[in-house]
């Protein structure tokens, strides 16, 4: 008798435990949910582009200038457009003079705009 009491002892501990087999998995998704908002936060604050997140800010991002697959990013307000460059020439009416461009010696650009005329 000694022994089916202490075995029935044993067995209602075991069950405890075996009630629930994901009670010692239940807040792993929340942990990686947590992992990936904190992974895109680094991302985002790496690349020094946390202008995107703001909603009052116009950004304008270049991507490979110079090359035949650029890519111009534009966002205007909640608005962002894509646009592809292509190596097709237009021809475009020029309405007047808006500024100059300077190249400095540390290879930097200063835009100088010209004067309004009136």
């Amino acid at each position: 008798m000694r022994y089916m009491k202490r075995r029935k002892i044993r067995d209602r501990g075991k069950r405890r435990f075996e009630e629930d087999p994901m009670s010692g998995v239940a807040n792993l998704f929340d942990v990686a949910m947590i992992f990936a908002v904190a992974l895109l936060i680094a991302l985002v604050s790496s690349y020094q582009i946390t202008d995107l997140l703001d909603p009052t800010k116009d950004v304008t991002i270049v991507k490979n200038p110079g090359q035949p697959d650029m890519q111009v990013i534009v966002k205007e307000g909640k608005e962002i457009k894509t646009l592809n460059v292509t190596e097709g020439m237009t021809e475009v009416e020029i309405a007047g003079r808006v500024g100059t461009i300077y190249n400095t010696p540390d290879g930097g650009m200063v835009y100088v705009p010209s004067a309004k005329e009136g």
